[in-house]
Protein backbone atom coordinates (compact mmCIF):
# COMPACT_ATOMS: atom_id res chain seq x y z
CA UNK A 1 0.00 0.00 0.00
CA UNK A 2 1.40 3.96 -0.94
CA UNK A 3 -0.55 5.17 1.95
CA UNK A 4 2.14 7.88 3.58
CA UNK A 5 1.14 9.67 6.58
CA UNK A 6 3.52 12.67 7.55
CA UNK A 7 4.93 13.37 11.23
CA UNK A 8 5.88 16.46 12.60
CA UNK A 9 7.97 16.13 15.42
CA UNK A 10 7.08 18.75 17.83
CA UNK A 11 6.97 17.89 21.40
CA UNK A 12 10.88 19.08 22.04
CA UNK A 13 11.54 21.30 24.99
CA UNK A 14 13.30 23.68 22.73
CA UNK A 15 16.06 23.95 25.79
CA UNK A 16 18.37 26.59 23.32
CA UNK A 17 15.90 29.38 22.99
CA UNK A 18 16.77 30.48 26.76
CA UNK A 19 13.35 30.88 28.02
CA UNK A 20 11.49 31.16 24.39
CA UNK A 21 9.96 28.76 22.69
CA UNK A 22 11.17 28.36 18.92
CA UNK A 23 7.87 26.75 17.25
CA UNK A 24 5.78 29.75 18.65
CA UNK A 25 8.58 32.24 17.20
CA UNK A 26 7.20 34.90 14.42
CA UNK A 27 7.70 33.42 10.35
CA UNK A 28 6.51 36.20 7.99
CA UNK A 29 3.64 36.53 10.04
CA UNK A 30 3.01 33.08 11.33
CA UNK A 31 4.01 31.18 14.45
CA UNK A 32 6.82 28.87 13.06
CA UNK A 33 4.90 25.43 13.85
CA UNK A 34 1.68 26.59 12.29
CA UNK A 35 3.57 27.21 8.92
CA UNK A 36 5.34 23.64 8.76
CA UNK A 37 1.77 22.17 9.50
CA UNK A 38 -0.34 24.17 7.02
CA UNK A 39 2.38 23.20 4.10
CA UNK A 40 2.23 19.56 5.38
CA UNK A 41 -1.72 19.80 5.48
CA UNK A 42 -1.75 21.12 1.75
CA UNK A 43 0.04 18.04 0.48
CA UNK A 44 -2.97 16.33 0.76
CA UNK A 45 -1.78 13.56 2.80
CA UNK A 46 -2.82 13.10 6.67
CA UNK A 47 -0.53 14.81 9.23
CA UNK A 48 0.47 13.74 12.74
CA UNK A 49 1.70 16.28 15.15
CA UNK A 50 4.02 15.17 17.75
CA UNK A 51 2.92 17.71 20.93
CA UNK A 52 4.05 17.43 24.77
CA UNK A 53 0.38 17.84 25.80
CA UNK A 54 -3.09 19.01 24.89
CA UNK A 55 -2.67 22.01 27.41
CA UNK A 56 0.18 23.38 25.63
CA UNK A 57 0.23 26.48 23.77
CA UNK A 58 1.51 24.44 20.51
CA UNK A 59 -1.40 22.23 20.69
CA UNK A 60 -3.96 25.36 19.17
CA UNK A 61 -1.26 25.78 16.10
CA UNK A 62 -1.71 22.32 14.25
CA UNK A 63 -5.03 23.03 12.73
CA UNK A 64 -6.63 20.04 10.65
CA UNK A 65 -3.81 17.99 11.87
CA UNK A 66 -3.93 15.07 13.98
CA UNK A 67 -2.38 15.64 17.62
CA UNK A 68 -0.30 12.91 18.87
CA UNK A 69 -0.09 13.67 23.14
CA UNK A 70 3.91 12.36 23.70
CA UNK A 71 3.70 11.19 27.54
CA UNK A 72 7.43 10.79 27.67
CA UNK A 73 8.24 14.20 25.75
CA UNK A 74 11.25 14.33 27.75
CA UNK A 75 12.83 11.86 27.32
CA UNK A 76 13.37 13.23 23.89
CA UNK A 77 12.89 12.61 19.97
CA UNK A 78 12.47 8.72 20.60
CA UNK A 79 9.44 9.19 22.31
CA UNK A 80 8.19 11.37 20.12
CA UNK A 81 8.99 8.70 17.03
CA UNK A 82 7.73 5.92 19.08
CA UNK A 83 3.81 7.80 19.88
CA UNK A 84 3.72 9.05 16.50
CA UNK A 85 4.08 6.03 14.51
CA UNK A 86 1.92 4.04 16.76
CA UNK A 87 -0.62 6.56 16.42
CA UNK A 88 -0.59 6.45 12.55
CA UNK A 89 -3.78 4.86 11.31
CA UNK A 90 -3.89 1.11 9.85
CA UNK A 91 -2.89 0.31 6.80
CA UNK A 92 -0.53 3.49 6.07
CA UNK A 93 2.72 2.64 4.13
CA UNK A 94 5.12 5.14 4.98
CA UNK A 95 5.81 7.52 7.70
CA UNK A 96 7.49 10.68 6.52
CA UNK A 97 9.18 12.18 9.81
CA UNK A 98 10.25 15.86 9.50
CA UNK A 99 11.49 18.46 12.83
CA UNK A 100 8.81 21.30 13.15
CA UNK A 101 11.67 23.75 13.38
CA UNK A 102 12.32 23.67 9.92
CA UNK A 103 11.16 27.20 8.15
CA UNK A 104 12.23 26.80 4.50
CA UNK A 105 10.16 23.14 3.85
CA UNK A 106 7.83 23.64 1.48
CA UNK A 107 4.40 21.51 0.60
CA UNK A 108 6.52 20.40 -2.88
CA UNK A 109 9.34 19.47 -1.06
CA UNK A 110 7.12 16.79 0.88
CA UNK A 111 5.92 16.29 -2.18
CA UNK A 112 8.60 15.09 -3.97
CA UNK A 113 9.34 13.06 -1.23
CA UNK A 114 6.03 11.02 -0.90
CA UNK A 115 6.36 10.57 -5.30
CA UNK A 116 9.92 9.50 -4.16
CA UNK A 117 8.25 6.95 -1.63
CA UNK A 118 5.85 6.19 -4.26
CA UNK A 119 8.53 4.76 -7.32
CA UNK A 120 10.31 2.68 -4.72
CA UNK A 121 8.21 1.74 -1.53
CA UNK A 122 10.03 -0.33 0.14
CA UNK A 123 13.06 1.61 0.37
CA UNK A 124 13.99 4.55 3.00
CA UNK A 125 13.71 7.90 1.24
CA UNK A 126 16.16 10.56 2.78
CA UNK A 127 15.90 14.75 1.84
CA UNK A 128 19.25 16.55 0.83
CA UNK A 129 19.94 19.85 0.23
CA UNK A 130 20.55 20.75 -3.33
CA UNK A 131 24.55 20.23 -3.01
CA UNK A 132 24.00 16.19 -1.85
CA UNK A 133 23.86 16.87 2.28
CA UNK A 134 21.42 14.55 4.03
CA UNK A 135 19.05 16.61 6.12
CA UNK A 136 15.42 15.94 6.22
CA UNK A 137 12.47 14.94 5.83
CA UNK A 138 12.98 11.12 5.78
CA UNK A 139 10.07 8.30 4.43
CA UNK A 140 10.35 5.29 5.84
CA UNK A 141 8.20 2.45 4.74
CA UNK A 142 5.93 0.54 7.29
CA UNK A 143 8.36 -2.75 7.30
CA UNK A 144 10.48 -0.39 9.39
CA UNK A 145 8.26 0.67 11.92
CA UNK A 146 8.52 -1.78 14.70
CA UNK A 147 12.17 -0.40 14.83
CA UNK A 148 10.99 3.21 14.90
CA UNK A 149 8.69 1.93 17.85
CA UNK A 150 11.71 0.58 19.68
CA UNK A 151 13.60 3.54 19.62
CA UNK A 152 15.07 5.31 23.00
CA UNK A 153 16.19 8.48 23.91
CA UNK A 154 17.60 11.95 21.95
CA UNK A 155 19.37 10.41 18.99
CA UNK A 156 16.23 10.00 16.65
CA UNK A 157 16.22 7.52 13.92
CA UNK A 158 19.58 7.52 13.26
CA UNK A 159 20.46 3.67 14.35
CA UNK A 160 17.54 2.66 11.53
CA UNK A 161 19.12 4.17 9.02
CA UNK A 162 22.19 3.09 9.65
CA UNK A 163 21.30 -0.51 8.51
CA UNK A 164 19.32 0.51 5.17
CA UNK A 165 20.30 1.51 1.43
CA UNK A 166 19.04 4.84 1.46
CA UNK A 167 17.59 6.75 -2.07
CA UNK A 168 18.59 10.62 -1.21
CA UNK A 169 16.45 13.35 -3.21
CA UNK A 170 17.65 16.12 -3.48
CA UNK A 171 15.18 19.42 -2.63
CA UNK A 172 15.86 23.06 -3.47
CA UNK A 173 18.70 25.09 -1.92
CA UNK A 174 19.16 24.22 1.56
CA UNK A 175 15.35 23.63 2.19
CA UNK A 176 16.13 19.68 4.04
CA UNK A 177 18.90 21.26 5.97
CA UNK A 178 18.08 24.69 7.69
CA UNK A 179 16.41 24.23 10.77
CA UNK A 180 15.60 26.79 13.86
CA UNK A 181 17.15 25.92 17.41
CA UNK A 182 18.74 29.13 18.78
CA UNK A 183 17.51 33.04 18.85
CA UNK A 184 20.89 33.36 16.60
CA UNK A 185 19.39 31.08 14.07
CA UNK A 186 16.51 32.88 14.27
CA UNK A 187 18.23 36.41 14.01
CA UNK A 188 20.34 34.79 10.79
CA UNK A 189 17.60 33.25 8.95
CA UNK A 190 15.48 36.52 9.23
CA UNK A 191 18.18 38.74 7.96
CA UNK A 192 18.45 36.39 4.95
Amino acid sequence: MDRIAILILAAGASSRMRGRDKLLEDIEGVRLLSRVVTRAVASGLPVFVALPGPDHPRAKLIGEAQPVYVADATEGMGASIRSGVAALARGAGAVMILPADMPDLTTADMEAMRNAFRAAPDQVHRATAADGTPGHPVVFPARLFPALMALQGDAGARAVLRDEAVNLVPLPGRHALIDLDTPEDFAEWRAR
